[in-house]
């Protein structure tokens, strides 16, 4: 089940919602309303997939996670973690990345002389990536004791299924959810601001995402050969914002579910689009998955303790592996190693040169790392990507006659645009402390503010709600990796 069906949001969510309130709270605890939230969560996973595809893994990592804390307490813990690491990542590999080495091993064998082979295609199972990165925070923080072994199997079951955070997060950390799982209040005040940004995400996702994938989409379809530099450009803004503004969606729907529901995550996006380098870009992008790729991988394999030079081959080995987890291909390991090879480069003394620039210079080195990232993270293979930096940079064949600029930008792409970019900016922000300002004091003032919000509101969630029945919008982008 995806959040912009209409399955989800005119059936499950207010099923879900309902039962969950009508369900006591003895003593203020919160087990009948958790149980609930569990077997909705194996509902809203079995509407697509197997429900053992998702109780497998989970099961196994309660169990795993007793064996590490019973290893831990007789000080025989390293052992017990590395079998379970090594059986999610097994899992994860199986799943992601089996046909990948396969093909790769096959095309090497037949370079050689050698015959070639082909692995039956495995269906990747939905949100396996997520629930492997949750897995491994749960028992990584017990074999460190941030965590407890025997915190008891609803709430572990709960924190490993939670449908909002299930497909494609925010990863949250297991100490960061279990306090919340005992004993919660949900007010008022939880289900306007959940209610708020589902509605935002929605938008985003399918009024805005959606429109420019079809500009993005046609664009990369271009036949290398034909390709311009305006078109090229225009296919990569296109991707840049229908990347951000789809995934953002994603975050702002997850935690505004998880708010209605009495749990609060964190955010998953800053506004990433308004660096001045890629530093502060993975700041900004993707919060809890670089947040988690710093505590898990770069702090155990040295960080910078063994000197400048290892600490910039851990962060280029943290990269790449952070954009081979993004897919099975070539071009996202590619892509890891070119933000790898920034983050080297301005901690190196390109970040104090920067520092020193007029910020629109720095703003301007930015957006051209990242929109040259995303082509590569976009494009289907190398050889594709190579083709599409030509073409940027004006040495593409294309003639402009058969493809155009003018045939693909029409009137509700450019809006899209132009409003995307607003969304990209702290606009919004910018905006409601303006009106808060100088509603402060006048009644009658901040009364119709929030009337016009409420009312802005409804809009959205009509318009998007026209764009889901017309069947205009695409799944998730980061359902795939």
């Amino acid at each position: 089940m995806l959040f912009s069906e209409p399955s989800f949001l005119y059936f499950f969510l207010p099923l879900t919602l309902l039962v969950y309130f009508i369900l006591p709270q003895p003593g203020g605890r919160s087990w009948p309303r958790n149980v609930w939230l569990v077997a909705a969560s194996l509902a809203f996973f079995l509407w697509r997939e197997k429900v053992g595809l998702l109780l497998a893994p989970v099961l196994l990592n309660y169990a795993l996670g007793l064996w590490v804390g019973r290893s831990r307490a007789k000080g025989s813990g390293k052992g017990a973690i590395a079998v379970a690491v090594a059986l999610n990542l097994a899992l994860l590999v199986w799943f992601k990345y089996a046909h990948f080495f396969a093909a790769n091993a096959s095309a090497v064998s037949e370079l050689l002389g050698g015959p070639g082979f082909r692995l039956r295609q495995v269906s990747l199972p939905l949100g396996i990536s997520f629930l492997t990165f949750h897995g491994l925070s749960y028992l990584i923080d017990i074999h460190r004791g941030d965590a407890p072994a025997d915190a008891g199997f609803l709430a572990t079951i709960l924190y490993l299924s939670f449908f909002p955070k299930l497909i494609a997060g925010p990863i949250v950390r297991y100490q960061d959810f279990a306090d919340q799982v005992a004993a919660r209040t949900v007010t008022r005040e939880d289900l306007a601001f959940g209610a708020q940004r589902i509605i935002v995400g929605l938008a985003k996702k399918t009024i805005l995402a959606g429109t420019l994938a079809l500009t993005a989409d046609q664009v990369f379809q271009i036949p290398p050969g034909q390709l311009t530099a305006g078109l090229a450009w225009l296919g990569a803004l296109c991707y840049t914002l229908q990347l951000y503004l789809d995934f953002s969606g994603y975050s702002d729907i997850a935690i505004g579910l998880a708010r209605m529901f009495g749990f609060r995550f964190q955010e998953n996006f800053n506004y990433p689009y308004i660096s001045r380098s890629i530093t502060e870009f993975w700041r900004r992008w993707h919060i809890s998955l670089c947040t988690w790729f710093r505590d898990y991988l770069f702090f155990p394999l040295g960080a910078n303790r063994r000197g400048p030079a290892r600490g910039y081959l851990n962060l280029l080995i943290v990269f790449t592996l952070c954009g081979f987890w993004h897919g099975a291909n070539w071009t996202f390991l590619l892509w890891g190693l070119w933000q790898g090879i920034f983050l080297v480069a301005e901690r190196m003394g390109l970040g104090r040169r920067l520092a020193r620039l007029w910020p629109p210079l720095q703003h301007g080195y930015a957006l051209l790392a990242i929109m040259a990232g995303w082509v590569l993270f976009r494009s289907a293979t190398v050889a594709a990507s190579l083709h599409y930096f030509k073409a940027m940079a004006g040495l593409g064949a294309g003639d402009g006659v058969e493809f155009q600029v003018a045939m693909l930008l029409n009137g509700r792409a450019a809006l899209a645009i132009a409003i995307g970019i607003a969304a990209s900016l702290p606009v919004v922000p910018a905006l409601k402390a303006w009106t808060d300002g100088l509603a402060q004091g006048r009644e009658a003032l901040r009364r119709c503010v929030v009337l016009g919000g409420c009312a802005a509101l409804g809009v959205l969630f009509l318009a998007s709600s026209m764009c889901i029945a017309s069947g205009t919008y695409n799944p998730f982008l980061y359902f795939k990796f």
